[in-house]
Parts: structure tokens; C-alpha cells; sequence
């Protein structure tokens, strides 16, 4: 017992620290010393402004910054009652500008028409700049950067406070956490859409990182808030880190508490649904990879008709060959794409049989599969090997396909069983790919198309070659001891250098062999 009460210790000090910028101003930039925007790597800046880094530091930036015509905030930490005219009085959370900041001890500062004198021990300084400054961040940039950082700081704040009402600190081996875990459990799942948007964070912040006024912005921010000596992006993948290592303390936890302890049941309950979560943000993750791969596979198709693929769908379950008989007896090979939700057929060209044309589509929510005997078809009245049909329950429908042998037709039917288990799996879970995420790959796939297309014979266009889309067989819902880092499709193109953020976020994930 004496080792849960150290873990639930622990467990009452732990807490997420989030970062998350706000306040406003008209300045233009922030320049280097020197006035250029010369670039130089962070270390180097470092190196060259060790004054930032050292006592004093979070002044001179704040004077650097004014200086340089930027409006600069500071929030009271507590009251300041004074009698004299040349003091400034103020209550906690009141918000002041500074004007000057000279003197360590004494700023100069206006709180509504008022100017006059404040201690400086009595603020903290923070910048409203990221929303404000027009000039420096667009409202994308800013999204992509800090994704739904704000939703998750305010979480995190309602859950430590719950956490912290559970926690007995007279006795702490007799707190009771494990509910805590399982009341909030729904709202962990915010931490999927940050963990995606995270690669795309880092990117657009090494772009900025390359200017000196970006570098010199983030680590006044950083100073202001008088916060440990870490680069923003080492905060930003905070969130990041916390949503792995809960699994862990929780099994940790859960190894030092005894089967008759009031709240093992619930620590047990509390450790599976935290794995459940950082699958389903694995899950995510490996969803949104698919996605653009199903783009790029989409934009190569010829005459593409109707709505996106993405409109309804964001998995490949089977691809292969089939033959598709008509009522009228007609026979027609196809290339067939088995997606959740519809199942898409294309036409090979004649001449060049990498190039699919599209044909038609068959919405898959309402069908069912049935296995055809081979022989004669009473309902198409032909001669059949290897089939089978896809009927609509409500209309009534029939498509019937042939398949060149037994075990492909075996792999088809399977399939689709395999899909009508996977959309009710994703309801369930809660598998959604959001409106803005599919648009940004379909602009991604289409702009990457552009001016790919050579000329053909006298003049006209050739399209590319379809990408070669080919479906995972196997995927994990509920969570084993480990889950496989595996590749969703593997398509005929170059392989990618391996993000340096996933890198990371693998190694620190406790599902990985």
C-alpha cells in the first residue's frame, strides 16, 4: 500500500502544462539586433543574445520589443492598493499596458486613463500578438500551428481539478482516481485531432523559425511568461507526450494496488480506456495517412464523375478484377476499389493499361453479399463460375460479379463482410474525418496533379498513370499489448524521409513492440 500511496502522490502532482498565446498588437515585426532579418539556426540566436537567457532577460526583451513599436500586455498576479497619485492600483487579473520597462523593480504603465508607476514582481508579462498581429500571422497560420491546443488546456484544467478532489492527501494510498479517469474518458478523444495536425505544426513553425523576427517573438513570449527554457515547439509536443504516458502510470498504478483495494476495479477500467484512446488517435493517424493516398489515387483516375471518395469514405478495404454480368447477359471486366461505405469500378485503356477510366459506383451502407452456386443464374439466366451478388435490401437490385478463380472470389466475399464490420466499428469508436482534413487533401492531390500531364498524340493530353492503391488486411480496434506500426497502402512512389515528430511520438506510445 505504501507504493500506491507514492504513485497516487505522484499522480496529485502531475499536470499539464499547456501553452497557448493571446493578446494583440499593431506592430509590423520584430527585427534583429542589428535591424535585418538575417537568418540564423535558434542556437545560433541563442548564442548571440545571451542576455535573454540570463537574469534580466524577460526585461530586456519587453524593452526590445516596445522599442520596436509592439503593444505589450502584463496581468496582475495580485492587488496593488497604493495612496500615491503616482502609483498605479490595480486587482488581480487586471490587465495593464506597459509603456516602459527600464527599472527591474518599477515599470511604467497605463490601466484604463491612468499612467503611473507599478512594481514590476506584481505582473506577468504575455503578448497579444498571435491573434493581433495581422501582420505577422494569418488565422491559418495560427490554426495550423496551435490546432485545438486551447480545447485541450481547457480539459486538462476541469480534469486535474477532478483529479486533485479524488486525491486524499492525509492517506494517500486510500485516494480513488480511477473514476476520475472514466468520467473524462470521451473528452481524451481531443487529443486526436491535435496529435494529427501536430506534423503540419511543425512544418509551418520551422518555415517561420527561418526569419528573425519569428525567433525573437516566440522566446520573448516565452520569457514573458517566465516559462522554462524550451523551444515552442518542445511545448507543443507536450500534449503529446501526456496523452502516451497516461497508459503507462495508470498500468504502473494499477501493478502496485491490490485486488481488494476500493478502487481497483476502476483503475483497471481507467487503464483500458486510456489504451482504447491512444488506439483510436493511432487510429486516426493512420486514417488520415489513407486519406491522402486515396486523394492522389482519385485525382489519377480518368473522367471521374460525382462526389469525392472522401465525401463518404477514408479506407481501401480490397481492390482487384472482376467480371460484371449485365441483366442483359453482358459480360465486363472491370478494376473494382472496396471502400468503406461504396465500392467504385474503373476501365483499363486498351493501349495503356495502367490508366483507369472511371465507370460507376455502388453505395454499399444498403447491400448485402450472397454467394452464387456456380452454374446457371435463374435471375441473370447465364452460365456462372466463381460468383457471387450484391444485393440492395431496398430496392431490390442485383449486381452480380465473377471472379477468375475460387479463392479471389472467397477474398471478395470476405472483404465485404470485412467492411460492413468496419463502418459499425468506426461508429462505435468514433471514426471521424472532418470536412476541412478531407478538402486539404483533395487540394493537396490536385494541386500536386497540376502540370503532371504531358502532351499526347498532336497536342492532346495523356493522363498519368493511376496510382497503385492496395488496401492494409488487417487492423486493430480493441487494444493487445502492442499494436504494429504498419503501412496503410503501399503505393508505387518514392519513399518519404520518416517525420522526425511520429519518430518521437512512436518511441514514447507504450503500444509499440
Amino acid at each position: 500500500m505504501v507504493a500506491r500511496g507514492s504513485m497516487a502522490r505522484f499522480w496529485s502532482l502531475e499536470s499539464l502544462q499547456m501553452v497557448a498565446t493571446d493578446g494583440g498588437t499593431e506592430s509590423s515585426a520584430l527585427v534583429d539586433d542589428n535591424g535585418s532579418e538575417e537568418d540564423y539556426s535558434y542556437e545560433e540566436l541563442c548564442q548571440a543574445t545571451p542576455r535573454y537567457l540570463q537574469p534580466g532577460g524577460e526585461q530586456l526583451a519587453i524593452n526590445e520589443l516596445i522599442s520596436d513599436g509592439s503593444i505589450v500586455y502584463a496581468e496582475a498576479l495580485w492587488d496593488h492598493v497604493t495612496m500615491d497619485d503616482q502609483e498605479l492600483g490595480f486587482k488581480a487579473g487586471d490587465v495593464i499596458r506597459v509603456l516602459e520597462a527600464s527599472n527591474k523593480d518599477w515599470w511604467w504603465g497605463r490601466n484604463e486613463d491612468k499612467e503611473a508607476w507599478f512594481p514590476a514582481s506584481f505582473v506577468r508579462g504575455y503578448i497579444r500578438q498571435c491573434r493581433k498581429h495581422t501582420g505577422m500571422f494569418t488565422a491559418a497560420q495560427l490554426s495550423t500551428i496551435f490546432g485545438n491546443i486551447e480545447d485541450i488546456y481547457k480539459f486538462q484544467r476541469k480534469f486535474l481539478k477532478d483529479l486533485e478532489k479524488q486525491y486524499n492527501k492525509e492517506e494517500p494510498h486510500l485516494s480513488e482516481i480511477g473514476s476520475c479517469f472514466l468520467q473524462h474518458q470521451e473528452g481524451f478523444a481531443i487529443y486526436s485531432e491535435y496529435c494529427n495536425n501536430h506534423p503540419s505544426a511543425c512544418i509551418e513553425l520551422s518555415k517561420l523559425m527561418k526569419q528573425g523576427k519569428y525567433r525573437h517573438f516566440f522566446e520573448a513570449c516565452r520569457l514573458l511568461q517566465q516559462m522554462i527554457d524550451i523551444a515552442i515547439d518542445g511545448f507543443l509536443l507536450t500534449p503529446v507526450q501526456k496523452i502516451c504516458k497516461y497508459p503507462l502510470q495508470l498500468a504502473e498504478l494499477l501493478k502496485y494496488t491490490t485486488q481488494e483495494h476500493s478502487d481497483y476495479n476502476n483503475i483497471k477500467a481507467a487503464y483500458e480506456a486510456m489504451k482504447n484512446v491512444a488506439c483510436l488517435i493511432n487510429e486516426r493517424k493512420r486514417r488520415l495517412e489513407s486519406i491522402d493516398k486515396i486523394a492522389r489515387w482519385q485525382v489519377s483516375i480518368v473522367d471521374w464523375e460525382g462526389p469525392d471518395v472522401l465525401a463518404r469514405s477514408s479506407e481501401l478495404i480490397h481492390s482487384g478484377e472482376l467480371t460484371k454480368i449485365s441483366k442483359q447477359g453482358k459480360s465486363q471486366q472491370r478494376t473494382f476499389f472496396l471502400f468503406d461505405h461504396q465500392l467504385v469500378f474503373c476501365k483499363k485503356d486498351l493501349l495503356r493499361r495502367d490508366i483507369l477510366y472511371y465507370k460507376d459506383r455502388i453505395d454499399m451502407d444498403e447491400m448485402e453479399i450472397v454467394d452464387t452456386e456456380d452454374g446457371r443464374d435463374k435471375d441473370f439466366n447465364v452460365n456462372v463460375k466463381n460468383a457471387f451478388k450484391i444485393i440492395n435490401r431496398a430496392t431490390e437490385d442485383i449486381h452480380l460479379f465473377c471472379a477468375k478463380k475460387q479463392e479471389d472470389k472467397k477474398r471478395w466475399m470476405e472483404a465485404c463482410e470485412n467492411e460492413r464490420r468496419r463502418v459499425q466499428e468506426d461508429k462505435e469508436m468514433g471514426m471521424e474525418i472532418s470536412e476541412n482534413q478531407k478538402k486539404q487533401a483533395m487540394q493537396n492531390a490536385r494541386k500536386s496533379r497540376h502540370g503532371k500531364i504531358k502532351g499526347g498524340y498532336n497536342g492532346c493530353p495523356v493522363p498519368p498513370p493511376h496510382q497503385s492503391l492496395h488496401p492494409i488486411h488487417q487492423r486493430h480496434i480493441t487494444v493487445p499489448t502492442s499494436i504494429p506500426q504498419q503501412q496503410v497502402f503501399a503505393l508505387a512512389e518514392p519513399k518519404r524521409k520518416p517525420s522526425l515528430f511520429w519518430h518521437t511520438f512512436n518511441k514514447l506510445t507504450p503500444f509499440k513492440k
